[in-house]
Formats: C-alpha cells, sequence, structure tokens
C-alpha cells in the first residue's frame, strides 16, 4: 500500500466547510475522519430528500431515510446506521428554515441555513416522534439544553394531554416547541413552582428583547395556558386577557378581479385548481390541502368543508366552471387508489378514533384525499407508510412563482385569494350575513372588515383635489 492511499484511508472522507460549521457551532469533539463521514451522511440525505420530490418536515424526511438504510444496509454495517443517526440529530439541531425550494429542472430541493447557536432536540430515530423545531434563532431560548429528564417528563405529558383533545399535529408541534422555550427561559425549575409572574416576564422578553409580533406572543400564551390548565391542573383565572397582547386591525390584501385572472391562469396542474378553489370557493390553504373525495358532492354542486378552523363545519357552492376539472381530478384518483391498494399500502389517515371504530375504512375510496402527496409517506405519529394529502408548501410554491409570472407587485399569499373571494362578493352586492356562512366566520364584524376594502366604498369619497382646477 503507498502512502498516498494509506493517508486518504486514514483521514477518511473530505470534511464539507458547512459540516465543520455544524460541528463547531454545537461544541461537538469529532476528529477530522468522523467529520468526513458526517459529511458523507448528510450529503446522502439531501440527495435522498430531493429524489424524493415531496416537501415533507425535516423529522419526516429523517426517519425515512433512516428506514431506507435499515432495509438496505448489511448487518455488518450497522454502526453507519448509528452515525447517520447521530449525524441526522446534529442537524436537526444545527439549521434554521428548513424550506423547499424549486429547481430549473423543475424538482423540489431542501434548503436550510445553520444557525449561529442550537437548541436541544431529540435525536431521529426510525420509531422516533421527535420533530426538528426549525425556527428562528431570535425565538431559540438562550439559557440552557432543555431536556433535562424532569421537563421530558412534563412534556411527554403535554403532548399526551393535546391528544386526548384531538388537537392537530400542527397546534401539538407548536404548543411543544413553545413549551420547550419555556423550560429553557427557567431551566431546572419544578413547573409546579412557576407563578403568575414568570408568565409575564417570559412574554415580555418575547415582545421587548426579541420584539415578536402580537400574533406569536398570544400563541406562546396560548400554549402556557394549556399547559398550567390541562398539564398542572391549575387555573389561570383571567390572565390570558390580562396579558394578551392587543393586535391592531389590518386591511387584508385583496387582487383585482384581472389580476386574479392573470394569477390564476399562470398555474396549472394540481396546484392551480387548488388555488382555483381558494378563490371560487372563498377556501382555507388546509381547508383545500385536507380535502376528501366523499366531501365533493358533485350532483349537489356543494364542497362539505369538515373540522375548519374552530372544529366546525360549513358547505360552500361548488364552482360550476370547476365541475369539469374536479371530475377529471376524481378520475385520476380512481387509478391511483386502485395502484396503491395494489402495493398494499396502509389506508389514508382517518380522524379521531375511526381507525379504530372503522379498522378498514381508510382504504375505502370516499375517503381518500382529493389532493394527494406525490409519493406516500410515513405517518409520524404511527410509522406506517401511507399517502398522505400534498404539502401544504406546494401551493405556496406555485402562487409564489404564479404571482412573478403574472407581473403583481403586491404580497400575495395563498390567503389572498380567500380575501379576494370575499371582497369581490360585496362588491358584487351580496349580503354579510351570506358572506359570513360562507366563509365560516363566528360573527359578522370578522366579515365587515371586506366593506373597508371593497371597490364602492373605497370609490365613493371623491378626493378634493380631482375636484380643482
Amino acid at each position: 500500500m503507498d502512502g498516498v492511499t494509506k493517508s486518504v484511508r486514514t483521514q477518511g472522507p473530505e470534511v464539507k466547510p458547512w459540516v465543520r460549521r455544524l460541528v463547531e457551532g454545537q461544541g461537538l469533539r469529532l476528529n477530522e475522519k468522523a467529520m468526513g463521514w458526517w459529511s458523507v451522511h448528510l450529503d446522502g440525505f439531501l440527495r435522498y430528500a430531493t429524489q424524493r420530490g415531496e416537501p415533507l418536515d425535516l423529522i419526516v424526511t429523517g426517519k425515512g431515510y433512516l428506514r431506507m438504510l435499515q432495509e438496505t444496509l448489511p448487518p455488518s454495517a450497522s454502526f453507519r446506521l448509528d452515525q447517520t443517526r447521530q449525524a441526522l440529530t446534529a442537524f436537526s439541531r444545527g439549521i434554521e428554515n428548513w424550506h423547499w425550494e424549486e429547481t430549473p429542472e423543475g424538482l423540489l430541493r431542501p434548503r436550510f441555513r445553520l444557525k449561529q447557536g442550537c437548541e436541544s432536540t431529540q435525536s431521529i430515530g426510525v420509531q422516533s416522534e421527535s420533530a426538528a423545531t426549525g425556527e428562528s434563532d431570535r425565538l431559540a431560548p438562550r439559557q440552557a439544553d432543555i431536556p433535562d429528564p424532569g421537563a421530558r417528563v412534563w412534556l411527554g405529558q403535554l403532548r399526551k394531554a393535546l391528544r386526548v383533545r384531538h388537537y392537530a399535529l400542527r397546534t401539538e408541534k407548536t404548543y411543544m416547541e413553545w413549551m420547550q422555550r419555556f423550560f429553557g427561559f427557567f431551566p431546572g425549575e419544578d413547573p409546579r413552582s412557576w407563578s403568575i409572574d414568570q408568565v409575564k416576564r417570559f412574554l415580555e422578553d418575547l415582545a421587548v428583547r426579541r420584539n415578536v409580533v402580537a400574533s406569536t406572543q398570544n400563541q406562546a400564551l396560548s400554549a402556557i395556558l394549556f399547559f398550567f390548565t390541562h398539564v398542572l391542573g391549575r387555573e389561570m383565572g383571567d390572565l390570558g386577557q390580562t396579558i394578551r397582547a392587543k393586535r391592531g386591525k389590518r386591511l387584508p390584501v385583496v387582487l383585482g378581479r384581472d389580476e386574479v385572472s392573470r394569477l390564476l391562469t399562470s398555474v396549472e396542474g394540481n396546484s392551480g385548481l387548488m388555488l382555483k378553489l381558494m378563490y371560487g370557493a372563498g377556501m382555507r390553504l388546509m381547508e383545500v390541502v385536507r380535502l376528501r373525495v366523499m366531501h365533493v358532492d358533485f350532483e349537489r354542486e356543494t364542497i362539505h368543508v369538515r373540522e375548519a378552523k374552530g372544529n366546525k363545519d360549513r358547505s360552500v357552492p361548488l364552482p360550476t366552471s370547476l365541475k369539469n376539472e374536479l371530475m377529471a381530478q376524481r378520475e385520476r384518483l380512481v387509478l391511483l387508489h386502485a395502484a396503491d391498494r395494489k402495493e398494499d399500502l396502509a389506508g389514508v389517515w382517518m380522524p379521531h378514533g375511526l381507525s379504530v371504530k372503522y379498522p378498514k375504512a381508510g382504504l375505502d375510496f370516499g375517503w381518500q384525499w382529493f389532493f394527494p402527496g406525490k409519493t406516500p409517506s410515513l405517518d409520524p405519529r404511527s410509522g406506517l407508510r401511507r399517502r398522505h394529502h400534498v404539502h401544504d408548501s406546494t401551493p405556496h410554491l406555485a402562487i409564489k412563482k404564479a404571482v412573478r409570472m403574472a407581473g403583481i407587485d403586491k404580497h400575495v399569499s395563498c390567503h389572498t385569494l380567500r380575501h379576494s373571494y370575499a371582497t369581490h362578493l360585496v362588491e358584487d352586492g351580496v349580503d354579510l350575513r351570506s358572506i359570513q356562512e360562507l366563509l365560516g366566520h363566528n360573527s359578522v364584524e370578522t366579515t365587515q372588515i371586506y366593506t373597508h376594502v371593497a371597490a364602492p366604498a373605497v370609490r365613493r369619497v371623491h378626493s378634493p383635489l380631482d375636484r380643482m382646477g
């Protein structure tokens, strides 16, 4: 063996500069050889994520990659699986702003940036239920790494309380992250000794030092109130009302009818159909994403929105101009459903306890997602491999691209289409009570905001400058 070969084998693979910064930023003690292998493992993970072509969150993608390695690596290489798991754990702890970007070739690849300081997170494992926070460093606790054994027990009780009350997975992850920050703000303290003053100090730190908006501060307060009420069993009285941040009223961004037309004609495929539903039926993004086959009633030309915001149901008219497109989508779903059954995938996720009461219901066509993901994925709770609905980042990416193509210079999001729907109904003379029902608002006062941006109201008063000369 010559000296060059011996040197390469001793040093190991080349260390990527960003992997070196990731390791050094967390104070980890790795030699050059180990960092080189971490570079190899993380490169393989990022290639795997790009090849899947489906924008899942970091923890789900990481578990899928580990499962794939577990199935393909020989038993003698089990140490590689452990090494990869360690690298992914440090990766999840050391990055922020995990998102997906479309390449010129039309592929989706993950993008991220390294944190300046890293907060603790549980390891990524095939059987793990942990989730990478992906939050900005300005919201991360600076005092200490969180999970001491006591804190982990309390956080486990919080997760159990959320699931018993059927809170959405998104809400569960958000509340868990806020309580992790709260534990980190008062490290080592027993939660049973926490006082109201400590809650106020934490919220004041968010508002003053970290300069968060009112909605973010109120989100943190909601998580803390839930923990105090349902985990510690302590009533907080009117605390929520006395220290809840006041949110200013903001007028929504609304597109003109011509702008909507230009935007919608710039998007094709399922993404275009989803955006058309948001404008044509006034549906929220997640209401469209979570739509199931049985919820689209072609005979009565109605769409049934189930368990929307506030856990409320409502019905909206099916846009006649979309009927043929929606029926064509349904026909494609028939073929996809048959292929999934042939592949023996697990049935779709069922709400509440229906999967126990009706074990086969998830296999029925009526329960299938109307906008399914391109490929099957692992359920973050059960670990089953099944086809979930399309990720909500897909229409976000589509509308961002469409806005550029349509030459619109407003700040447009998916929710802008819902605002535009309501505003155009006001301009067409539809009464506010009907619009309130269509949007699913609790109060007509919420719906009244659209009267301030509707064209007749804006144009009713003429500027005195126009009357000069």
